[in-house]
């Protein structure tokens, strides 16, 4: 099988000249969501047998190599990346310590801000999220500056209120690995994702083709999940496939945004935006020393909370490059991704591949991944070698 520096070979003979503008932990989806109970879930899948004394997922070098991420210069220095969880974790720094120094990563000192107030007490499925979460935007972006926001518990206004105490936090970037049913009145809450030079990103949800909230907000950026096999290098062995629960297709509310216009024709807002590696049996790897399931150590973990926060980091580097010569911060990239992926660089020859790897197969039980858009992958998953820099260049 070609290994990732040829897929980047292959989309960059296409190129004639570039010219843009300006488990464990399953969402329950099969009830409205209400503001009287815990509604929110964390979308990560732990694999099992699960903690283990050394590493057993895929290390960022693999991760970083599969999607050309160690092609870039940059790590993200100056951008702030907040992580949105319940609860938080007690172990967070020194897990995210073990990390770093176990994969050579630059230390980052975690700052932490709550939403209505601290939490009284911890979980531990929130825990290995949150460790999850900052690990993995950590390893795509070293540079960038951490926030974990935490709410004081699962439900959805105190996620809300974890989200703004992010953005007053100075956050450039918010992920959030977590999915509740939609519900009629969701649309009123989209100002907490509303913020000028903000950019949202939400799991998709790891039960196939269910509709969710916020992921299917189109004022977020939501992330789907991929099958990627690798070998010890981050070459690919295998193509890359849609994830079998990979959240996806059409919101319940929200009508088709303009940006979408040309990829779908349903009148809904569809989803996933974008995706990344998320099935648990191609995991990564995760420390966490806060006890799971009884246990402590190194977890392989999947689900649509790796994808997101990873796609953060890769915000992160676009915002770097855009500050650098004095652009404003992306915010909401939707219109970014889709107009990118649409551009031509002469008349007849499309950059969709130049930007994006193509996911063309797997489904999510639903829908199936096809050529361009789909429901399982969304665009695709990135060739961060062109798209930082084409997002950057916007």
């Amino acid at each position: 099988m070609p290994c990732l520096l040829n897929r980047f070979t292959l989309a960059a003979a296409a190129l004639v000249a570039l010219n843009l503008g300006a488990a464990g932990e399953d969402a329950d989806q099969s009830t409205p969501a209400t503001f009287s109970k815990t509604d929110a879930r964390p979308t990560l899948h732990v694999v099992r047998p699960a903690a283990t004394t050394a590493p057993t997922g895929y290390a960022p070098l693999q991760i970083r190599h599969a999607y050309g991420i160690d092609l870039l210069t940059n790590g993200g220095a100056g951008q702030v990346i907040a992580i949105v969880d319940a609860y938080g974790s007690p172990t967070m720094q020194k897990d995210l310590n073990k990390f770093s120094t176990t994969f050579g990563l630059p230390t980052n000192t975690v700052q932490i801000v709550y939403g209505t107030s601290a939490p009284k007490g911890s979980d531990a499925g929130w825990a290995l999220e949150t460790a999850l979460d900052l690990q993995w935007a950590h390893a795509v972006a070293p540079n960038a500056k951490l926030i974990l926001a935490v709410a004081s518990s699962a439900t959805l206004p105190n996620l809300l209120a974890a989200v703004d105490a992010a953005v007053k936090a100075g956050a450039t970037v918010v992920t959030m690995s977590w999915i509740s049913a939609e519900f009629p009145s969701e649309a009123s809450y989209d100002f907490h994702f509303q913020k000028t030079n903000v950019t949202f990103l939400a799991s998709s949800g790891d039960n196939g083709a269910k509709p969710g909230w916020p992921a299917a907000s189109p004022s977020i950026t939501s992330v789907g999940g991929t099958t990627l096999k690798l070998d010890a290098l981050g070459n690919l062995t295998a193509p890359e496939t849609g994830w079998t629960g990979s959240g996806g297709g059409f919101s319940t509310y929200f009508a088709r945004p303009v940006c979408q216009n040309g990829w779908q024709t349903n009148s809904h807002r569809a989803f996933p935006d974008i995706s990344l590696v998320a099935d648990p049996a191609t995991g990564v790897s995760v420390y966490d020393s806060t006890p799971y399931a009884g246990q402590s150590g190194w977890f392989s973990v999947g689900g649509t909370s790796a994808s997101c926060p990873m796609w953060g980091g890769l915000v992160a580097l676009a915002n770097e490059k855009r500050a650098l010569v004095s652009k404003p911060l992306l915010g909401n990239i939707n219109p970014v991704l889709y107009a990118i992926a649409g551009s031509f660089s002469s008349p007849g020859v499309s950059l969709y591949g130049y930007f994006f790897f193509d996911v063309s197969a797997g489904s999510n039980g639903g829908f199936s991944a096809t050529p361009n858009y789909d429901e399982v992958t969304g665009l695709g998953t990135p060739a961060a070698l062109n798209l930082v820099p084409g997002m950057a260049a916007y």
